[in-house]
């Protein structure tokens, strides 16, 4: 049966499955599995493979002296396919779902360059896996399954991760599993040619099904985000004092008498930035920005140094928070909590009525703050609240120089180019159990806005201060965005109507500036500014200088948060050290800085990964409750198996394909989906009624059905282009006027009981380029 494959294929070139069993008079229930298991076994043998159109062709031998290989990190889609980044400045490499060769997600890899990429027709360079250097997942965490078909296993466990198709079994051990655990193995053999499963031994039991909060922690796990610290580490951290001594404030900046405060969230607990702020006599402002000083007590060479570098950040999801250290620093002795002499590394800075820093110091300080001040009660008193004015008098002249300077900041920052992207994020409520009970959304007012402002000046100064200096450092960069994507982008707003200055080699921030400033309060807006958001290029940690395009700044680095980040803590060891630079010191640093920041590059991404599971898995599990019911949302993206629907609360669901009335043709330039009989078409950004027909908190997948509605945009034929544009452009307007007087999800009568409705409408929390800039739990 093989060979009759081979030659099939080698007279033909290549074939889909049913014809090549018509041929080989395969077809039928009896014979047809037989053509399958031979199939399988000739591309598990890498002798044809699967192209992307479903048709199978032979492999083509390359001559090996003809083989151009590379080596790069593996990135799985759960579709089986995959892409090989080989360097951080350049495209991807696709592999296709017959190359992939048993890598997982994450491995180090050796592939062959199979095809190279072609500008013109905006094609990816395609390559395959001939070899995997380093296996990423070596533990995995899982509920445990009973299962009798392979004796010599005690039965397997399903991974979480949606990227690990196959079983992993576990080796039997004297320890009896009833099949309620949740439990975290180590892989001893890995999928091959041989055997299309894991082969692991048990290590923990981390819960059992039903326990309270099992589901996150599980995600933790299985990303290796570990909640507890070692032994010497909480050693280490149990001999840090209560309180500063004498001898610490030796070679500080005394500034006790500063009228200083911190202004956070009402449930922070690690205050680590305060502020002061003055108004001078040549009508400048001094700002000044004080973050605890960490690395005082986090020394190089420690344990808590090297926990805190394994984990590069914290971790923060609905209701729980993994540290980066143990909560007697974070929450004690480097919390600038009130009326208690706190060590601080500090930039002071002179600001002129255009933002520019005209003097600065930077040195290591010892302040104390006058109050804790949250978001809520400054925005109150900017906004007139008497009660607070007088409680707070001591500092109501700062709060109104800071709301002034920081519409000055703001300012400076919009002149040079920085993008402001205004997107929504989720607040999940869950009660003490972890289940969730409301969804709204994040508000973000002035008194948020102000501080960000604060701690983007200040890590700027800092990372201007030793750029300058030519000294070994860490930066925080955000590149240029790469044009393909860029292109892609200027592409689709030209369907919405939007021109867009410039080309994608050749455009400028005011350039995307004006686009957003065309597209605020229209239709699609919101997601126009996401597609904006994702043609950009992920922002990360270097030891070169390349600035932060979203920001517009020549100069950018992370100083505010060295509680929560290691490269902070970094800056702050590096501020200390080089106060006497020496030739040993710029040998250390420039040794050490590029592998730290290549490893809190790939932990912040661990990070996000983390918070994005668990907010998805939280979303489904709310949604269930609401299963069968009809809501009103916006078209938030569309590929070619369906399209996402984004609810008001920031809810997203599938529709898939399959589940729309008729066949939809997928048009890749214009990411829209067209009806082939009723002409009917969805794009971004248009309103439409869905139903929910599934909630599955497991994989945290949501599903919606299509129903018909005024949303609907219908477009005949392409003769009458004019009459359409014009038809749709009457029909989204309408359809957005209602979507925007109708936020509500659901009807009065549709709401289930005991659960509070979902569509509260709140302010939006948006940001430049990211989640603030070291206040928030993700940094720009």
């Amino acid at each position: 049966m093989k060979e009759k494959i081979i030659t099939y294929l080698e007279e033909k070139g290549k074939s889909s499955v049913d014809d090549l069993a018509v041929s080989l008079d395969m077809a039928g229930a009896k014979k047809f599995p037989h053509l399958i298991k031979a199939i399988s076994s000739l591309e598990s043998k890498g002798k044809l493979r699967f192209e992307q159109d479903g048709t199978i062709s032979l492999r083509k031998k390359i001559k090996k002296e003809e083989q151009v290989t590379v080596q790069g990190v593996f990135r799985a889609n759960k579709a089986g396919f995959g892409f090989v980044t080989v360097d951080e400045a350049e495209e991807d490499l696709f592999v296709g779902r017959g190359d992939v060769g048993h890598a997982i997600d994450g491995d180090t890899v050796e592939v062959v360059i199979k095809k190279v990429p072609n500008r013109l027709k905006g094609t990816a360079a395609e390559a395959r896996v001939v070899s995997i250097l380093e296996r990423s997942i070596k533990t995995v965490v899982g509920r445990f399954i009973l299962d009798d078909d392979k004796p010599k296993y005690a039965g397997y466990i399903k991974s979480k991760n949606q990227k690990i198709s196959q079983k992993i079994y576990i080796k039997k051990q004297p320890i009896l599993l009833d099949g309620t655990e949740i439990i975290k193995v180590a892989i001893d053999k890995y999928p091959s040619r041989h055997h299309d499963y894991f082969v692991a031994h048990l290590l923990d039991i981390v819960g059992h099904e039903g326990d309270a909060g099992i589901d996150v922690l599980e995600v933790f796990e299985s990303m290796d985000i570990v909640s507890a610290f070692p032994e010497d580490v909480m050693a280490e951290a149990n001999q840090v004092p209560d309180k500063p001594s004498e001898k610490d404030y030796q070679g500080r900046l005394d500034l006790r008498e500063e009228l200083t405060f911190t202004i956070d969230g009402a449930d922070a607990k690690d205050l680590d930035d305060a502020v002061h702020i003055k108004r001078l006599d040549n009508g400048h402002f001094e700002l000044g920005v004080h973050i605890a000083d960490v690395s005082y007590y986090v020394k190089e060479g420690s344990a808590l140094n090297r926990e805190a570098l394994a984990r590069g950040t914290s971790v923060y999801v609905t209701d729980r928070v993994v540290p980066m250290l143990p909560e007697r620093l974070s929450n004690g002795i480097c919390s600038l909590n009130p009326n208690l002499d706190r060590l601080t590394q500090s930039a002071i800075m002179e600001i002129d009525r255009q933002g520019k820093v005209v003097r600065y110091q930077i040195r290591p300080s010892v302040i104390k703050t006058v109050f804790r001040m949250t978001y809520d009660n400054v925005n109150k008193m900017l906004a007139g609240d008497q009660e607070l004015m007088e409680t707070y008098q001591p500092i109501l002249a700062s709060v109104r120089y800071m709301a002034s300077l920081h519409h000055i900041l703001e300012k400076m920052r919009e002149k040079r180019g920085a993008l402001n992207f205004d997107t929504s994020e989720a607040k999940i409520l869950v009660n003490d159990k972890g289940v969730p009970q409301d969804i709204i959304l994040r508000q973000r007012g002035l008194a948020e806005r102000m501080i960000e402002s604060f701690m983007l000046a200040a890590n700027e100064c800092v990372a201007e201060h030793f750029a300058r200096k030519n000294l070994p450092f860490i930066y925080r960069i955000h590149e240029e965005p790469k044009a393909e994507k860029l292109q892609k982008f200027i592409d689709y707003a030209g369907v919405f109507g939007v021109k867009i200055r410039g080309t994608a080699t050749k455009i400028t921030q005011e350039a995307l500036q004006d686009f957003m400033v065309t597209i605020k309060n229209q239709p699609g807006a919101e997601v126009l500014s996401m597609m904006l958001l994702r043609s950009m290029q992920q922002a990360r940690y270097s030891e070169h200088n390349h600035g932060h395009y979203g920001l517009a700044a020549d100069y950018y680095t992370h100083f505010t948060s060295p509680i929560r980040r290691y490269p902070d803590l970094l800056v702050h060891r590096l501020i200390r050290e080089y106060d006497q630079v020496t030739a040993e010191k710029q040998e250390h640093f420039s040794q050490l800085i590029p592998e730290i920041a290549k490893e809190t590059s790939s932990l912040e991404r661990r990070a996000i990964d983390a918070e994005r599971t668990v907010e998805a898995m939280k979303k489904a599990e709310y949604m269930e409750a609401f299963v069968g019911q009809e809501f009103e949302g916006v078209v938030a993206s569309v590929v070619k198996f369906g399209m996402f629907i984004e609810l008001p609360n920031t809810i997203e669901g599938l529709i898939h394909i399959t589940n729309l009335p008729e066949y939809y043709h997928f048009n890749e330039r214009t990411l829209s989906l067209q009806g082939e009989k009723t002409g009917k078409v969805f794009r971004i950004g248009q309103p439409i009624r869905v139903k929910l027909i599934k909630a599955d908190k497991e994989t945290g997948d949501i599903d919606f059905e299509y129903l018909p509605s005024d949303f609907d945009v219908i477009e005949k034929n392409s003769s009458s282009k004019t009459s359409k544009k014009r038809g749709s452009r009457r029909s989204s307007d309408k359809s957005s006027k209602k979507a925007k007087g109708q936020l509500s999800a659901f009807s009065s009568k549709d709401k289930p009981k005991g659960k509070k409705p979902f569509y509260k409408k709140v302010a939006k929390k948006g940001g430049q380029h990211g989640k603030g800039s070291g206040k928030g739990r993700r940094a720009k």
